[in-house]
């Protein structure tokens, strides 16, 4: 899709003037989260891609699209984020980050239930306690399970487990949490017409392995046959075009992939010799490896497809209970397009159809730099291309500045604050209790209305030992707890291209220590508090 064909999805793209939030008349607006699982920066249409993701363009075209937006670069503390409003380093909620959870932790059901909300949650967790003990949601469909699509080994519907999925069956993990996400929503409008909603949808499409149905992988077979380099510069010419990204493209990285990866030599013999394990350019490929990784994006693009199908169900069924209008929908993704090779759950059947139950194939760091331009590197770094997240907000009643983007840094910490803001909460607290720090997020409110900077002292990351600050324009990145330290200025590189650490010390100096009081700052607050009680969370219990 070019920037044109885009603009013509929303008759008031054009419009001049910058309106202003549209008034409420003191209704609350209803919200709906959506997350994508591992879905790169440019994968769906309305970013520069080629995948067919009509539902999520039409939001964006008759919404905004935020060009800055960030996560964690990986999908627990993503979610960690998402439901709280604060670093995962500040209360350690999500099953990635080791650490006492303080008592005083908030989910956002917690913080909008007083201001009259329901609480609905339907796909993946990766949170340590159950969602309807601990973050106070009314019911939850909770997916357990992401190492298959057709029949997870682990899955609970109000806290209650559920038989395993049977292939036989027809299920499919993003049809059952859009199915059980448009059942709770009839069941809102049934039971509840009167109050506002606040829906949490996190798919787990398209995260490995790459499992998809087979009418929905048909129809990209020959979508990808130029290779990744064609089609990686094909987007970053549309992405340009449509004033997505004012950077450089960055070059290919065949030096670095995830070190917990299967060796070479292991995903020739355990997948076959249509696998490969470098970000290497397409041309060196043989024709046997061609088919191969142009096949595995097929179903990499079939498993958005279908996720993009769903969430048109859920929208449909908000228009259904005449909700649409009023709700705010945020579609966001937890981390950049991921390089992992691995066969874990059922394991691989070399013999299996890809994309199929038995087959365990992952995206790989080819795709995944393709999925992720224009920026470098991938899911668990916290370089550009690792934590770059699609963001679109959407809001009939709001937003009337339709189809225009958003320049702003904006992190998934800010979620919960916008929607207390909007729901007519306080955005630094919430429902906090006196003892707990301010929730570190910011209300995007203003940013609905005009394209404004929202105040901020940084952005932090911290992920697998990777570490990252950004101070206005200004980032500090490393790979690693004992990497260098590499600055870039993200008004014109943010694909990381001109390092200015040894030209910049003293800027490498200060924002290195800043990093550091605060990663240090975050922890001691955190252990410095009561832990909270098992009991009253929770605890998941997968079995």
């Amino acid at each position: 899709m070019d920037r044109r064909q885009f603009l013509a999805m929303s008759p008031g793209a054009m419009a001049a003037p910058a309106a202003a939030v549209a008034a409420q008349s003191g209704k609350q607006p209803n919200f709906l989260v959506i997350l994508a699982d591992d879905m790169g920066y440019s994968d769906a249409g309305c970013y520069g891609g080629n995948i067919d993701t009509p539902n999520i363009d039409r939001l964006a075209a008759n919404g905004l699209r935020f060009t800055q937006g960030y996560s964690t670069a990986r999908c627990g503390p993503s979610r960690n984020c998402i439901l709280t409003g604060q670093y995962a380093q500040q209360n350690a909620c999500d099953v990635m980050t080791p650490g006492v959870v303080p008592d005083w932790t908030r989910f956002a059901p917690q913080h909008l239930k007083p201001l009259g909300y329901r609480a609905y949650h339907s796909g993946k967790w990766h949170i340590k306690f159950q969602p309807l003990a601990a973050a106070g949601f009314d019911h939850s469909y909770t997916l357990l399970d992401q190492d298959s699509f057709f029949a997870p080994r682990a899955s609970q519907l109000d806290g209650k487990p559920l038989p395993r999925g049977q292939v036989r069956d027809g299920f499919y993990a993003t049809k059952a949490i859009g199915q059980h996400a448009v059942e709770f929503l009839q069941g809102h409008a049934k039971e509840h017409p009167n109050d506002p909603f606040y829906m949490y949808l996190p798919f787990t499409a398209p995260h490995f392995p790459l499992h998809a149905l087979q009418e929905d992988i048909d129809k990209y077979k020959d979508r990808f046959s130029e290779g990744w380099d064609e089609a990686r510069t094909k987007r970053y010419v549309r992405m340009k075009q449509m004033g997505l990204v004012n950077c450089p493209l960055a070059k290919f990285d065949a030096g670095t992939w995830p070190d917990w990866n299967l060796k070479t030599e292991e995903l020739a013999s355990r997948i076959g010799a249509g696998e490969v394990s470098r970000a290497v350019p397409w041309g060196t490929l043989t024709k046997e490896q061609k088919s191969f990784q142009r096949t595995k994006m097929a179903i990499h693009a079939a498993m958005i497809d279908r996720m993009d199908q769903e969430i048109g169900r859920v929208l449909a069924q908000l228009k259904a209970m005449n909700a649409y209008d009023d709700t705010v929908v945020v579609f966001v993704s937890d981390n950049g397009a991921s390089a992992e090779q691995m066969i874990r759950g059922d394991g691989h059947d070399p013999a299996a159809a890809p994309g199929s139950a038995m087959s365990h194939l992952c995206l790989g760091p080819g795709w995944s730099t393709a999925s992720n331009t224009p920026f470098r590197l991938h899911k668990s770094w916290v370089h550009e291309g690792g934590i770059s997240s699609p963001w679109i907000m959407h809001w009939p009643k709001g937003i009337t500045d339709k189809g225009k983007l958003r320049h702003t840094p904006c992190h998934l910490v800010d979620i919960v604050p916008t929607m207390i803001d909007l729901a007519g909460g306080d955005p630094l607290r919430g429902s906090l209790p006196k003892d707990a720090p301010p929730l570190t997020g910011r209300s995007l409110k203003p940013a609905l209305a005009k394209e404004t900077r929202i105040e901020r002292e940084y952005l932090y990351f911290h992920h697998n030992k990777n570490r990252a600050i950004r101070m206005g324009d200004m980032k500090l990145v490393s790979i690693g707890e004992n990497g260098p330290w590499e600055l870039y200025d993200l008004a014109t590189d943010r694909s990381e291209q001109v390092n200015l650490a040894a030209k910049q010390p003293a800027k490498v100096t200060q924002m290195a220590a800043r990093w550091k009081q605060v990663d240090e700052g975050f922890v001691t607050t955190r252990e410095a508090a009561s832990p909270t009680s098992m009991a009253r969370m929770g605890p998941i219990n997968k079995k």
